[in-house]
């Protein structure tokens, strides 16, 4: 699910094919290789030996197939250290899992809301960011967010927003609102987030709700209209989404604008918008744990994903937004200024906030009970 060939990668393709011209063959994507020498941060092999495990979303980072560039591989030759790579679907299954305390991991990357529950539950560490020099490149507007206002425990990976995702020959018309969600003329064709929080965000938008209510009556009133979308879904789904708006197994899909950037490679007949009522703008971002065991690695780690190969390669293989200078400026970026990551008229906007404990858990009870009528 990543491009089958790169704008970062066309200048190495290009020197292996005059270098292999007389040997009658032409490269092949396994030999696109690292250039440390491009690197602008400060790397040691201090802890040449050592490990940290990163635990990050599934399809978010660049990891050598197909022709991109394997991240962890370049960061395992440059230092010596090894990187064990893991992952999670969703904010609530990687915060469960580290909640148990029964694993520990040296980098995590969650969204907003939930670096906010994991700062305020004592769950991060801050960072030592004279460390991480490449810092620089992180603009301005995300800076100091308000998960993170003192810029203390995160440092940004990337960014975006929700859409719906339409297959144009099997929706009669462009979509314009979250509505078409719930149309039975696609019953069994609509795809939705198996997430509570995404899923609840559709409903809430719908309905003109702020997304981070506290009101009880709202989420009541978002939970009923979940309920009644049981009769037309298909499925809920995360990384699913991909084979089956590909395979054109279903319709419509609400998900992330960068993701359908992969899917319409694969099938021509999709396409996206942002719906009228407006949509949820999301930051994920680099942490590290509190109960991390190989810190200074960690930092190493994070540096090196804000290096300007690094994080090309990982902004057009993954294909979300990139809140980074040295990414949004390079005019040889696949996506830059590309208008479903970076709208010349933006939708109007929605953060996810962490809510209060007793908020959370009542609109976790009416998601155990939405999913238990769609069975």
């Amino acid at each position: 699910m990543k491009k089958t060939l790169f704008p970062l990668l066309l200048v190495t393709m290009l020197a292996l094919v005059m270098l292999c011209s007389s040997c009658g063959s032409e490269p092949t994507e396994e030999e696109v290789v690292f250039d440390p020498e491009a690197l602008t941060g400060t790397y040691s092999r201090e802890y040449e030996g050592t490990s940290i495990n990163v635990f990050n979303w599934g399809e978010y980072i660049s990891d050598g197939t197909e022709g991109t560039l394997d991240v962890n591989a370049a960061f395992e030759e440059l230092t010596g250290i090894k990187v064990n790579y893991t992952n999670y679907e969703s904010n609530e299954a990687m915060y469960t899992k580290m909640k148990s305390g029964a694993v520990s991991y040296d980098i995590v990357i969650p969204s907003d809301y939930m670096i906010q529950r994991m700062i305020s539950e004592g769950m991060l560490q801050k960072l030592d960011f004279s460390k991480i020099d490449n810092y620089e490149n992180v603009l301005p507007e995300y800076r100091g967010l308000y998960f993170d206002p003192e810029d203390a425990y995160s440092v940004p990976y990337t960014v975006g927003m929700t859409g719906l995702i339409y297959n144009t020959t099997m929706v009669e018309e462009t979509p314009t609102s979250w509505g078409i969600m719930w149309d039975e003329r696609y019953a069994d064709d609509i795809l939705t987030f198996n997430n509570s929080r995404d899923a609840f965000s559709l409903a809430q938008l719908l309905l003109g709700q702020d997304v981070n209510s506290t009101n009880i009556a709202d989420w009541d009133a978002a939970a009923d209209k979940l309920k009644e979308q049981n009769a037309v879904l298909q499925a809920r789904v995360m990384d699913e989404v991909f084979n089956k708006m590909e395979a054109g197994n279903a319709a419509i899909a609400a998900y992330y604008a960068g993701d359908y950037l992969i899917m319409v490679e694969e099938n021509e007949d999709l396409a996206f918008v942002y719906p009228e009522e407006g949509t949820v703008f999301f930051v994920d971002s680099i942490c590290i744990p509190s109960n991390a065991q190989n810190y200074e690695a960690a930092l190493m780690y994070i540096n090196f994903l804000l290096e300007t190969q690094i994080a090309t390669a990982n902004a057009e293989a993954i294909a979300y937004a990139s809140p980074l200078i040295n990414v949004r400026e390079n005019e040889d970026y696949y996506y830059y200024q590309n208008e479903v990551l970076y709208p010349t008229e933006m939708p109007e906007l929605q953060y996810f906030t962490d809510l209060p404990v007793d908020v959370r858990t009542y609109y976790e009870n009416l998601w155990e009970e939405i999913l238990r009528e769609s069975e």
